[in-house]
């Protein structure tokens, strides 16, 4: 069994390469296709910028591979949101395996006080809620609630693919999934036992 790690340039490609050394997973970093295809589990990560992050996909001619994949991929914080569908930032298109758009906090807060359904003003929510999302937050996955490790300033909302969810303050999907795709906004290698089971499960598919 060997994982890939897709190789595009993401800032948290060390500790992710740590994560499955301490599960004693051999991993291989690579932008080769036929190194991707031959993985028996494939892993997108991302930490940047939407736009820079997809030229260089297109740049390797990933953004046709990753979408054929057929063993389980596993999208990591930016992996995931490039694997959705409209992204604001950047306002580009994505991979659209999952039929869900990605908008930034800012704008869903936005959203929130013109529908009139936050009590606080747009310097509390500031205050309450900071952008980035940085720190622990509880996450409603597989029927419970865990405390995973989050650092984004963009999420996808609900949808038919939502397989975990969070809230900062409203609802997001903190988890996503689709035939052999998964994607999670959080970073399980930084999330202590919590994200060393996940990924355990992820290489047990």
């Amino acid at each position: 069994m060997q994982v890939a790690i897709i190789d595009y340039g993401a800032g948290n490609l060390f500790s992710i390469r740590q994560a499955f050394k301490r599960l004693g997973r051999e991993v291989v970093l690579t932008a080769d296709e036929g190194e991707i295809r031959l993985a028996s589990h494939v892993i997108f990560p991302g930490v940047g910028h939407a736009g820079s992050a997809m030229n260089y996909l297109q740049e390797k001619g990933l953004e046709r591979v990753i979408p054929t994949l057929t063993q389980p991929v596993l999208g990591i914080c930016l992996g995931m949101q490039l694997m959705c569908g409209w992204n604001e930032e950047g306002n580009l298109q994505g991979l659209g395996i999952f039929d869900v758009p990605v908008q930034s906090l800012e704008s869903q807060f936005g959203h929130l006080q013109i529908c009139q359904f936050a009590k606080w003003q747009t310097e509390d929510f500031r205050a309450n809620y900071p952008v980035p999302h940085m720190g622990w937050n509880d996450v409603q996955l597989n029927g419970k609630s865990e405390a995973f490790y989050f650092v984004h300033s963009y999420a996808a909302g609900i949808c038919k693919d939502t397989w975990g969810i969070a809230g900062y303050p409203w609802p997001f999907s903190a988890a996503l999934k689709k035939d052999n795709f998964y994607g999670v906004q959080f970073h399980p290698e930084k999330s202590g036992t919590a994200g060393e089971q996940l990924l355990t499960q992820f290489l047990a598919l």
